[in-house]
């Protein structure tokens, strides 16, 4: 699905639009994890934010983007977990119906959130198909706007907040990394970023197991069709149409990593930082420290996306 990019005016906005709603995470730094590699690390804490997730920022500015008429129908979305909640929650800060659209499969603790925050939870297959499929249904049935998790202008303007939060508070930065998925994160911070300084190199995490970004930029062409294998449940989606522009726009440099040295990673956040966040967040400290000699020396900005760890099923 191809859909506009937003442009660094929209992530402004965006800002301005939230930030009734939303927290401004903190940033933490570790001397010991800095020592490791020899590179200044700034680590936005999103696994703060409201819902747990990166993503209150992205569907809280897409609810509060809809006109009066189209609220009054709701908002209807798939998810496999953080952005069904965030949407939930976003929605409940308007009054209005938020419809979710869930795999079998999905981890548990993110399910449970999104009924607590007042999602009507719809089941289907484990595939990205089913899940469109359902999610058109529901549409149609309810008048609902579809807000996607990643193929959406204004969730990408909401996510790309988080790096304008990331400059002020760091006080500039060479290098930025996040996570990669559907790319709604990326594309959006990628855009913020170089509104804000062109010199930011920016790059992407993404698992071995779900390198369909990676292969995409190395192809030249979008990997249309996989088949994920890899514990980062938030990261086993399709990198978007747009998405894959905005990354090869922006030249964003992505890292892949496996789930073993992702693990390793997310232990070592717990140890130095006291901080438990999801494996698929674990990515881009896993990508530093893989690749140590190109962040060295650096100012480097990480952004952790999520702490909704089901603590009963820790990869370890």
């Amino acid at each position: 699905m191809s859909v506009p990019l937003p442009a660094f005016e929209d992530i402004q906005n965006a800002a301005a639009r939230i930030a009734p709603h939303s927290v401004v995470t903190p940033v933490l730094s570790s001397a010991m994890l800095d020592g490791m590699v020899n590179a200044q690390l700034l680590f936005k804490c999103e696994n703060l934010q409201r819902g747990g997730a990166f993503k209150f920022r992205g569907a809280c500015n897409a609810v509060w983007s809809l006109t009066d008429e189209e609220a009054k129908r709701g908002v209807v979305t798939h998810s496999s977990g953080n952005h069904g909640n965030a949407l939930a929650m976003a929605a409940a800060t308007r009054g209005i119906a938020a419809h979710v659209v869930v795999p079998e499969g999905a981890v548990r603790a993110k399910l449970e959130a999104i009924e607590q925050a007042g999602g009507i939870v719809h089941r289907c297959a484990p595939t990205i198909a089913a899940r469109e499929a359902k999610a058109a249904q529901i549409q149609q049935a309810t008048g609902a706007v579809m807000v996607h998790p990643y193929a959406d202008t204004r969730v990408m303007a909401g996510q790309g907040t988080t790096v304008l939060e990331l400059w002020r508070q760091s006080g500039g930065l060479d290098a930025i990394i996040t996570p990669i998925g559907g790319g709604g994160l990326s594309s959006g911070c990628a855009i913020a970023a170089h509104g804000l300084a062109l010199a930011i190199q920016m790059y992407g995490a993404e698992p071995s197991g779900a390198a369909d970004a990676a292969e995409s930029l190395a192809r030249g062409a979008r990997v249309d069709h996989f088949v994920p294998d890899t514990v980062c449940d938030g990261l086993r989606a399709l990198i978007g149409e747009s998405n894959l522009e905005a990354l090869r726009e922006h030249r964003v440099n992505v890292i892949t990593v496996s789930d073993e040295e992702t693990i390793a990673a997310m232990k070592l956040l717990w140890q130095h930082l006291k901080l438990v966040v999801e494996v698929s967040s674990a990515t881009v400290f896993a990508a530093i420290l893989k690749q140590r000699e190109l962040f060295a020396g650096r100012r480097v900005g990480l952004v952790l996306t999520g702490g909704n760890v089901d603590l009963d099923t820790l990869p370890w």
